[in-house]
């Protein structure tokens, strides 16, 4: 017997000696556990934009589990934790026993503490091998874990069904509630998942879930857990379930991919373990209002435009002929359909010497209504698509529909340069393109906010200054001429008179002025710049324009709010630079003045439908292969483009104030809704005078005709205009003195519009 005895231990010895040599450590269980979680992206309210995981987890203290739901998985799966060493060894027996008879592995016989080394430090295959690796480990861990530190391990770690792992995010799941706030009956649905989440899920079988809760609450009260009133109480409680709602929002994508882009940047290879909570400044209904916006604007561009299904046509003047060659990934061409099958649900088209495939059910915004691919399109018309991969890369590449523009849309709070909505095109899919902060594109006459900005700035130029700039060239080479306000150039966005005031300024100095405002792309200080000839992102764009609305004040842009990982702690996000003064606040009172003439009776008339008090400008580029709208109120300035991503022109009688403006209308009636009329805040400098508005000088006593117009102290005119039969003045007389400035640009004859 002796001898046994010694054999035995020696071989136990031995065992546990070859098995532990490259066991995993459980020092870091201690105060370096860190499993995968989730990360989650929310909104300015709390609303959650997403949830980014490998593993669905979010770790909770043990201090936050209701000691009910703490009891409810004890019932469940070891009743006796707190009184055992780690393992059961009557339960291990029943299960060899089980094994032997079945001839395989088939029971587990776990404790709670089994169960975690399992699942934190070991694999989940059943073999002999793994069972005592994962007997010593459960020593070793009651050895230098406390039960508590044990069990919420075990809580946080447990999977529970629909690739939830833990108690809170099955919590949030299930009940829609935090794990703090579960009841008794919700605790004994989550206990009984354990033996097999999937089938006992209350989402696929309700049944089933209510029979495994009996199970466990008659375990509870078995174990003396709880009393048999509130057992009886509770056994046959309705179950509630929340509305499944799937994390992955498509409110704002755009930000959760700017959320992603900027976790990577600050918590490195970290960032992939998840655990951070990124707060945006994001508002829900004002994200939800703009792509509401930006949707209905394309599908009324669609309604002009006949391009709407069933597309049949075997050309399209706009779109021009169907393409030869080769094609290039990422590009858009005219192709010819060459097949449709309603059984695959697919639209085989040819582009030159590649035959590609659309799947229409990706195609959800030129198909709302469904249409199988027959009914959508026939043999031989052409449709617009792009090339998604190589051609070389699948024998009938995949194809994407590109039959209508896309746009973009921004808004911001004018007083903190919050991002309140952001909205990059009209799809709005996770890890599509972001054109409001990707693309760069020109802003036409959008950009001669700043030039004229400039001008006031520099004293070149009052609201009421008259400049004579060119009509048309006649076949003789002689111009034609007529006389405009800055104002009235301003409203009717006149190209000579913007020319006219940018070489007087001097191409450098708008150039330098513009950049101050807030515009970070690349100018040219050629005279195409006055036309805005240049690319600019919506995002830049529409933070520039705050400088005006926030009375000359410029600073970035913030989308980004903070992030703040597992521990609570907030990173370091990279810094910005500070606000800062670029403009007096009489300068931009005078600008939002200009702009608000473009509403009142120039190319921005249809914001008047707003019926509040608003600024703005509108921006077409040649051909109209952009159209723009930027403006604001006093609480909010928002900017909207509106182009083929191609630069295809967006075709007869598309403009700024036709295409882009009624989307930038539509939001902002939204947006205000409820909100009370404000008037901007006009400074104490900023006097009025009684002008002749031929001349731009003061009008005679009683003059019929005769405007009010806005000046900066002191630089309002002091001639009185002369009686109409004296002749009108040079222009020149209505400017106010000037400042000095480096480079004031040679006044040349400006080119012919």
């Amino acid at each position: 017997m002796l001898a046994a005895i010694v054999l035995g231990a020696t071989a136990t010895y031995l065992v546990v000696s070859h098995y532990s040599a490259d066991l995993p450590s459980i020092v870091e269980l201690k105060s370096g556990y860190s499993p995968l979680q989730l990360t989650r992206v929310l909104a300015k309210d709390g609303t959650v934009l997403a949830d980014l995981f490998t593993e669905r987890r979010t770790v909770i203290p043990f201090k936050d589990v209701p000691d009910g739901t703490k009891l409810a998985f004890l019932a469940a799966e070891d009743a006796s934790f707190y009184e055992h060493q780690g393992l059961n060894y009557l339960g291990m027996l029943r299960a060899l026993s089980a094994d032997l008879r079945a001839g395989a592995t088939r029971q587990g016989g776990s404790t709670i503490t089994q169960q975690v080394v399992k699942n934190v430090l070991l694999d989940p295959e059943r073999t002999l091998k793994r069972k005592i690796k994962e007997t010593i480990l459960a020593r070793r861990l009651e050895q230098y874990l406390t039960k508590d530190e044990i069990f919420n391990l075990y809580l946080n770690h447990i999977y529970l069904g629909h690739g939830r792992y833990g108690i809170e995010e099955a919590s949030r799941y299930y009940f829609g509630k935090k794990a703090r706030a579960l009841d008794l009956p919700e605790s004994a649905v989550l206990a009984g998942l354990v033996a097999a989440p999937e089938r006992f899920s209350p989402r696929r079988s309700p049944e089933r879930a209510l029979e495994r809760r009996r199970y466990v609450l008659d375990q509870m009260l078995a174990k003396g857990f709880i009393t048999k009133a509130l057992h009886d109480e509770v056994r046959d409680a309705p179950l509630k379930l929340a509305p499944e709602a799937d994390r992955e929002s498509e409110l704002c994508p755009e930000a959760v991919d700017a959320a992603k882009d900027l976790l990577q940047t600050v918590a490195g290879p970290a960032a992939a373990r998840g655990g951070f909570e990124i707060a945006t400044t994001i508002s829900p209904a004002l994200e939800a209002a703009a792509r509401h916006a930006v949707r209905e604007n394309l599908d009324a561009y669609a309604t002009r435009h006949n391009l709407k299904p069933p597309y049949l046509a075997t050309a399209h003047a706009s779109w021009g002929t169907p393409f030869t060659g080769t094609p290039l990934p990422n590009h858009v061409y005219v192709g010819v359909v060459t097949r449709t099958d309603d059984r695959l649900g697919t639209i085989d088209v040819r582009v030159g010497t590649v035959t590609g495939r659309v799947f229409l059910s990706l195609e959800s915004r030129y198909n709302p209504g469904g249409l199988s691919p027959s009914q959508f399109t026939s043999k031989d018309a052409v449709l617009r698509v792009s090339l998604g991969v190589p051609p070389e890369g699948a024998e009938e590449p995949p194809l994407r529909l590109e039959l209508g523009p896309e746009s973009a849309l921004v808004a911001i709070d004018v007083r903190t340069h919050e991002v309140l909505a952001l909205v990059g095109s009209a799809e709005g899919v996770p890890g599509g393109l972001d054109r409001a902060t990707a693309a760069h594109r020109q802003p036409g006459s959008s950009f001669k906010a700043f030039l004229y900005s400039y001008a006031l700035h520099a004293r070149q130029i009052t609201p009421a200054t008259v400049l004579e700039v060119p009509n048309v060239v006649h076949k003789r080479g002689d111009p034609s001429t007529h006389r405009i306000s800055v104002r009235d150039a301003v409203a009717r966005s006149d190209n000579a008179a913007a020319v006219r005031v940018f070489r007087d300024a001097g191409g450098a100095n708008v150039v330098e002025w513009a950049h101050a405002a807030g515009i970070e792309s690349r100018l040219g200080a050629d005279d195409s710049l006055a036309l805005g000839s240049y690319e600019v992102t919506p995002l830049e764009l529409t933070n520039a324009f705050d400088t005006f609305a926030s009375g000359g004040e410029v600073a970035s842009p913030i989308l980004i709010e903070k992030i703040v990982d597992f521990h609570g702690n907030s990173l370091p996000l990279p810094p910005k630079p500070p606000s800062r003064r670029v403009m007096d606040p009489d300068d931009a009172y005078l600008v939002t003045s200009l702009l608000r003439s473009v509403v009142t009776y120039g190319t921005g008339r249809r914001a008047l439908a707003l019926a509040r008090p608003v600024a703005g400008k509108t921006g077409t580029t040649n051909a109209a292969k952009d159209a723009w709208f930027v403006g604001y109120s006093t609480d909010m300035v928002v900017g909207v483009w509106v182009g083929y991503d191609d630069a295809l022109p967006l075709g007869p009688g598309e403009s700024g104030s036709s295409t882009a403006l009624p989307a930038w209308v539509s939001f902002m009636k939204a947006a205000n809704e409820g909100r009370p009329v404000t008037d901007f805040s006009r400074p104490s400098t900023i006097v009025t005078a009684r002008i002749d508005p031929l001349t731009g000088l003061l009008a005679r006593d009683g003059q019929d005709g005769a405007i009010d117009e806005e000046f900066i102290d002191g630089t309002a005119p002091t001639t009185v205009a002369p009686p109409p039969d004296a002749g009108a003045p040079p222009a020149e007389l209505a400017a106010p003195a000037k400042r000095a400035h480096s480079d004031a640009g040679t006044p040349d004859e400006p080119p012919p519009f």
